[in-house]
């Protein structure tokens, strides 16, 4: 497993028999449109290498970033994570600026050991607003349904992170093997193109808002980002690869950098 060298956020992530690439380069292909620069991320989060397993069969390690803005969207970013059979792992996320009503886009794309954990949402800042909620779940109800009934649902979320998700939360665990990797090909890809497409659209009719608007949509991404930070399910397995100092700046310095 080799990674090309990274220099700047907006680098492509290219890390060899990683399963997610054709995700991340779907995705970062869509954005060209809308200008994407590049995003600060510090050099030692670009591109992270180490190892896992015992010291007689230590399996490669190695995490990458990749981070764009644009006019409207604050942070667009992805954590890419490939440990061979211990994890392969795409969370992308995009926060988009508060001058304009829009919801995150977030996809969680994992392979551990005991099968995959997959993910699609785009997430309301605050879901007890109409105005904010109706618009986008109104479209994105109609795709969820189509493709829900393909998948084996993934089970209950806590009730502490309900108000994060929103009716449209497209959450499934597959096996590992054949029957995963056809529904992961039929399926979970052409959900992820579906909900990545439809939030773009969004981005693309979205119109500033006014500034008290705009404090109360930053006061639920606040409210998000800092419960994401809080509950991060990857903490445990980045904190094995390459200890808590690593994982919590990159968490929070990276991951979930809004302040």
């Amino acid at each position: 497993m080799t990674p090309s060298p990274r220099h700047s956020s907006l680098d492509p992530v290219q890390i060899e028999g990683w399963r997610w690439q054709p995700f991340l380069d779907n995705a970062v292909g869509k954005l060209q449109p809308f200008d994407p620069q590049p995003y600060d991320v510090p050099d030692t989060f670009l591109l992270k290498q180490g190892s896992t397993g015992s010291k007689a069969r230590p399996v490669p390690v190695t995490t990458a970033t990749w981070a764009c803005s644009t006019a409207k969207l604050r942070q667009v970013r992805s954590a890419c994570v490939e440990a061979g059979a211990a994890a392969s792992v795409l969370n992308f996320v995009i926060n988009p600026s508060c001058r304009y009503d829009l919801p995150f886009f977030g996809a969680d794309l994992v392979t551990l050991p005991n099968g995959h954990l997959l993910a699609l949402d785009l997430q309301p800042v605050d879901k007890s607003d109409p105005e904010h909620t109706e618009p986008v779940w109104e479209r994105l109800m109609p795709i969820f349904e189509r493709w829900r009934q393909e998948l084996p649902d993934g089970g209950p979320i806590p009730e502490e992170a309900q108000p994060f998700f929103s009716p449209a939360f497209l959450w499934t665990r597959l096996p590992l093997g054949a029957e995963g990797d056809r529904l992961i090909e039929t399926v979970i890809r052409s959900a992820y193109q579906e909900y990545l497409e439809l939030y773009l659209n969004l981005v693309d009719e979205a119109k500033p808002v006014s500034d008290a608007r705009a404090a109360s949509l930053l006061a639920g991404q606040h409210r998000y980002t800092t419960y994401r930070a809080e509950k991060d399910p990857a903490r445990g397995m980045l904190t094995r690869f390459y200890g808590a100092d690593w994982t919590e700046a990159y968490i929070h310095d990276v991951l979930f950098d809004l302040r």
